[in-house]
């Protein structure tokens, strides 16, 4: 996949960011994608930080020059977010980003949520408090909608709202968030430290990537920028569009072949307007097939066969003209069949790395280190490259007719 040419290609940029549990890259490429220059990720897993040196980090010393230009790199720190010091970037930030770790809230975790030393939202909270951005952009799993999980969400949103009305040591959740709808209900408050918060829960389908893939955004913007009625992009895709474009054969005759023959007969429909939803034949679109198991296609990186994919009930392959299953991280023992294809004659295999690249809509020259099943688990972290850029450059419209920090050292 191409990367997208973009007015934040060269030089400053227009805007700076912090990009938190950077992971494999998937986030923070979109930003930089969207023209927001990274003053600094941070990022904890040693085989995500080597993914990120090979492709636009460096590690971050206290003499290394900020970064002036887009095409410098990524400042980077490996290690625990929790003894990361942001002060020194206080004020120099439009937005703080990341992917905050999904473990505590998955659906295929143990659901611990609050309770789990792997939240890390306040770790984003104080990250907020240190560097007063003008913007927030975080992404999280639609596990963390759950019912049970519903009241800690709202003060996730709550302490957001409010960051500098900070939990003292002691303080139960639900006290401190008592404290928090007190203090956004008051009128007479700094608007540099109170945020306007949206949230929304999106299918990345909608967005144009080749993957049924929910997640929550959550955004906020500083309360002195009066930015109270921004909204979330409106989805550009939809499946309609791509059961019409299938109906009346203009998708089958795009990729010259011919349609199934056990097709249901054309239905009449009417277009809504939007584009089709991309599917997996769209994503490998212009892949060779693989060589064979374990061998390295030459042409390709990360385009190697991997053998042992089965079916059975449960754990059915990906369609070929169907966006893909949610990409998860891992590679065998992941429920659902996610990193399975079936092929035009019928027969399965499983994906390739870069295969599964594409459906994360991650450019063909990322390369990701690490053995396949980390190389696969970064992939499933991450925030599809497309869906993060969508969101990233309506931020940056949002911010961008204000007065940005960009340039500053």
């Amino acid at each position: 996949m191409t990367r997208p040419l973009t007015a934040a290609r060269r030089g400053p940029g227009i805007g700076t960011s912090i990009e938190l549990f950077t992971g494999g890259g998937g986030l923070a490429l979109a930003m930089h994608d969207a023209g927001f220059r990274h003053l600094l990720a941070v990022e904890l897993e040693r085989r995500a930080c080597e993914t990120l040196r090979a492709n636009k980090a460096r590690d971050h010393t206290p003499r290394l020059r900020r970064p002036a230009s887009l095409k410098d790199m990524w400042p980077l720190i490996e290690g625990d977010v929790r003894a990361v010091d942001f002060r020194g970037w206080e004020g120099q930030v439009d937005v703080v980003a990341g992917g905050v770790p999904c473990q505590p809230w998955s659906l295929g975790g143990v659901h611990r949520g609050f309770d789990d030393p792997r939240n890390l939202w306040p770790e984003l909270f104080r990250c907020v408090r240190e560097t007063r951005p003008k913007a927030v952009l975080a992404e999280n799993v639609k596990g963390l909608l759950r019912p049970s999980f519903k009241p800690y969400y709202e003060y996730i949103l709550r302490e957001l709202a409010a960051p500098f009305e900070q939990r003292v040591e002691g303080e139960d959740w639900h006290d401190h968030d008592k404290r928090l709808a007190k203090a956004i209900r008051a009128v007479d408050v700094d608007p540099t430290e109170r945020y306007d918060v949206k949230h929304l829960l999106v299918n990345a389908a909608d967005f144009g990537v080749p993957q049924v893939r929910w997640r929550v955004f959550v955004v906020a913007f500083r309360k002195d920028l009066g930015l109270s009625d921004w909204q979330f992009p409106e989805p550009t895709h939809s499946q309609l569009a791509l059961s019409y474009a299938q109906d009346n054969g203009s998708y089958w005759r795009e990729h010259g072949i011919a349609p199934p023959a056990d097709s249901p007969p054309a239905t009449l429909q009417i277009s809504d307007g939007k584009r089709r939803w991309r599917t997996v034949r769209d994503a490998i679109v212009g892949l060779p097939k693989p060589i064979g198991d374990y061998i390295e296609h030459p042409d390709w990186l990360h385009h190697k066969g991997w053998p042992g994919a089965r079916e059975y009930p449960g754990h059915t392959p990906n369609d070929l003209d169907r966006p893909a299953k949610t990409i998860k991280a891992g590679v065998h023992g992941v429920p659902g069949g996610e990193g399975v294809i079936r092929q035009d004659d019928g027969s399965i295999r499983y994906m390739t790395v870069r295969e599964a690249a594409r459906v994360m809509t991650f450019p063909d020259d990322w390369r990701l280190e690490g053995p396949r099943g980390e190389q696969m688990r970064q992939l499933g972290n991450a925030v599809p490259v497309q869906l993060g850029r969508v969101m990233a450059e309506s931020v940056a419209s949002a911010i961008s007719g204000r007065s940005l920090t960009a340039g500053r050292r």
